[in-house]
């Protein structure tokens, strides 16, 4: 599994000009799921999201001290199987590390529940559509968490 987590003020996802997920500040997430991940790929990935320390308090130094949890962010969560694109051979990428999309949709839905669970507000794009998704990235702040089977 791979997310690509940006720390964001505000982010917004729309479908055919509709928006069907916004969000303020918190973490706009980029999810790729591989063929061979389990729920324990998600249960560790929906841990790490939650309690990664991105945002800073008071501080005058700004370190990162409190988790998106700690601020009550919000959390827009996109699949997004491209993560799994392999570019090293030819000119057309390989999605063959991609999980089946009846299989990666479940998985998808799955993170995204156990993400809600936390009461945070959490918003989702649509999975397989076409999505033009809008991002004000804090920082930037952009990281890349993989978890492999």
């Amino acid at each position: 599994m791979r997310v690509i987590i940006q720390r964001v003020t505000e982010s917004q996802v729309r479908v055919n000009g509709e928006v069907v997920g916004k969000i303020g500040k918190g973490l706009n997430l980029l999810v790729g799921i591989a063929a061979n991940d389990t729920v324990n790929e998600i249960n560790w990935m929906v841990r790490k999201c939650l309690e990664l320390r991105l945002f800073s308090d008071e501080d005058p130094e700004g370190k990162w001290t409190k988790s998106v949890q700690d601020i009550a962010g919000e959390l827009l969560v996109i699949s997004q199987f491209t993560l799994y694109g392999d570019c090293r051979k030819g000119r057309r990428p390989s999605f063959s590390h991609s999980a089946p999309p009846t299989e990666a949709n479940k998985l998808y839905n799955l993170f995204v529940d156990e993400l809600k669970k936390s009461g945070l507000k959490v918003e989702t794009g649509r999975f397989g559509a076409m999505m033009e998704v809008s991002i004000k990235n804090d920082g930037p702040v952009t990281l890349f968490l993989e978890k492999e089977a």
